[in-house]
């Protein structure tokens, strides 16, 4: 035997590796932190784990800021290629999208209060209130 290593199944890999390839979460470390949030099912059961093995035919429930995604795994990736390598690797059977919830491309753009950074109307509020002037 000369040590070489042979993988233990090659229909099977790490969630938050396949969420990576798959292009669902931008990096490893955003995809493991989506699982340990509970924010990931694998065949209807919570995983918390980014080291759970997904193999084909598991159906993932992805939980993102704007949707919901359900997928089914059709294969193991291989890398992070592009999206039309990466759409091989799951068939998306998420439900229609309700136009009527969708939000407007001017309610996309719009940041909620106190998220990020404060506007200038906001920032003489601040220095205001800062100094005690009214």
């Amino acid at each position: 035997m000369t040590g070489d290593k042979q993988p233990l199944s090659v229909s099977r890999q790490r969630i938050d590796k396949w969420l990576f390839f798959a292009r669902m979460a931008k990096s490893r470390s955003l995809a493991q932190a989506h699982i340990q949030d509970g924010h990931v099912r694998v065949n209807g059961e919570r995983v918390v784990q980014p080291s759970h093995n997904v193999k084909v035919g598991d159906r993932v429930e992805l939980s993102l800021q704007r949707r919901d995604l359900a997928l089914v795994v059709l294969q193991p990736g291989s890398r992070r290629g592009p999206f039309e390598e990466a759409r091989l690797l799951y068939e998306d059977v998420s439900p229609p999208v309700d136009e009527a919830n969708r939000p407007t491309p001017f309610e996309q753009a719009q940041r909620m209060p106190g998220s990020g950074r404060p506007t200038k109307r906001e920032r003489r509020d601040i220095d205001r209130l800062m100094s005690g002037d009214e």
